[in-house]
């Protein structure tokens, strides 16, 4: 095993310089807003700030599976915030949210507007606000939440872990690869022990846990993350390739994964959503200059 560089901790840190690596430009080591900027309000009660990463497809989801299911009170207009130009750092997002990520919710809905944010909580947030996606019976709920925030808890091996320093990490360090490349593939054994036995993550019904895990897992089996699909052979987990491939068919997740994103074919990025005719007028391709 071998690392490019010998490094000493400080006896304490300082921040003395960029930290290096593809998002060096917005890590900062402190909270609160670095410009003002209000940020806009459309006409539904509903209003998303976002941009189309794992996180921010996990509300997507969930609103388009609302709409469909028939319940009008979730139109929502989407606005894309750019975290890599920093847009998370505004007045307005960090009145929102004071983590300064994305997603974040404001429910303009009642007497007073309700701010949310963390992307699980979201969830959780219009599940019960609509009754819809949670199981009611107890059993069935606490699984569904178990699995909810076991997302919530394991994601960050993923991304913040295998993700960095495989994919973003401006040196190539074996024992952080091979660390994180571990755990990331435990973790896709664990999803796929428990779908070798159930249809959806917590059992026989569709959830807000099916709507966190796909976009992270889901996505992780389908090739789209970091480029690190055959390096973990993720076709070696094939019920959750059963499970991604399943979710994928679903109408609502195709339109939530096209709802502020900024990457793939312009036929697939809707930048803004504010009504469900924008799938059809709106994407980038019908946009750009021709």
């Amino acid at each position: 095993m071998t690392d490019t560089t010998d490094y000493t901790p400080p006896k304490v840190w300082t921040w003395n310089k960029a930290s290096g690596g593809r998002f060096a430009s917005i890590n900062r080591p402190v909270a609160g807003p670095t410009h003002d900027k209000e940020l806009p309000v459309g006409r539904h009660p509903l209003q998303l700030y976002s941009q189309g990463t794992p996180n921010g497809v996990k509300v997507t989801i969930m609103l388009e599976e609302l709409l469909a299911a028939g319940h009008k009170d979730a139109e929502y207009d989407a606005w894309l915030i750019k975290i890599g130009e920093g847009d998370q750092f505004s007045s307005g997002f960090v009145a929102i949210n004071p983590n300064s990520k994305i997603p974040a919710l404001l429910d303009r809905s009642g007497a007073k507007p309700v701010r949310v944010f963390e992307s699980a909580s979201i969830l959780l947030y219009l599940a019960e606000k609509f009754g819809a996606f949670v199981p009611k019976d107890a059993a069935a709920r606490a699984e569904c939440m178990s699995w909810l925030f076991w997302q919530m808890g394991s994601a960050p091996y993923l991304g913040g872990g295998f993700g960095h320093f495989y994919a973003y990490a401006p040196t190539k360090i074996e024992y952080a690869i091979d660390r994180f490349a571990m755990e990331t593939k435990r973790q896709l054994d664990v999803l796929d022990r428990q779908l070798a036995n159930h249809e959806y993550i917590s059992g026989d019904t569709y959830t807000i846990a099916d709507m966190a895990i796909f976009p992270w897992y889901g996505g992780l089996v389908k090739g789209w993350l970091y480029g690190g699909a055959e390096f973990l052979s993720v076709l070696d987990y094939k019920h959750v390739n059963r499970w991604a491939d399943m979710l994928l068919a679903r109408p609502t997740v195709k339109r939530g994964r096209m709802v502020n994103r900024t990457s793939g074919e312009p036929s697939s990025q809707l930048h803004e959503r504010h009504d469900a005719g924008d799938f059809d007028t709106r994407t980038q391709d019908k946009l750009a200059p021709a």
